[in-house]
């Protein structure tokens, strides 16, 4: 590979590192707001890339929710008011950590619900296929008692 190559591999590589997260003309002129505004974007997940944060993602979307946390941030908003505005239009999926609700207590719950009542099913149909033990014959009985009184 020439020198120029390669160094056309490593400056392509580092520009996508640098990403759209780090773009300057995006960040906030205050510093802290901006870092609120970073924390934030490690919590929201990229509605596009389903695994990653927006702070992570390349895709258009992740910009444009970084833009609105950033505009939220900057106007004093709530992390429970942004975040409630991004559930409102995204739903509970955009959160990285969702909240804990009944629906999701649900969710939770469900398999280990469905491995009891398997396992409840398994035992009770064991129960019922085991044989009643019968009562003996009286010429079972008398030689039960004749080896017994030995």
């Amino acid at each position: 590979m020439s020198r120029w190559a390669r160094a056309g591999a490593i400056a392509a590589a580092l520009a996508s590192l640098a990403g759209a997260a780090a773009d300057p003309a995006d960040q906030l002129k205050d510093a802290g707001k901006e870092a609120h505004a970073r924390a934030l974007f490690r919590e929201i997940r990229c509605v596009v890339c389903q695994s990653e944060s927006i702070d992570e993602s390349e895709a258009d979307i992740a910009r444009d929710l970084r833009q609105f946390v950033r505009a939220r941030v900057a106007a004093g908003d709530s992390d429970r008011a942004i975040k409630a505005a991004l559930v409102a239009r995204y739903g509970e999926f955009v959160l990285l950590e969702p909240r804990f609700s009944l629906g999701n207590a649900a969710l939770w719950l469900a398999p280990f619900v469905v491995v009891l009542a398997g396992a409840t099913v398994v035992l009770v149909r064991r129960r019922a296929q085991q044989p009643a033990p019968d009562d003996l014959s009286d010429d079972e009985q008398r030689r039960l008692s004749a080896l017994t009184d030995n």
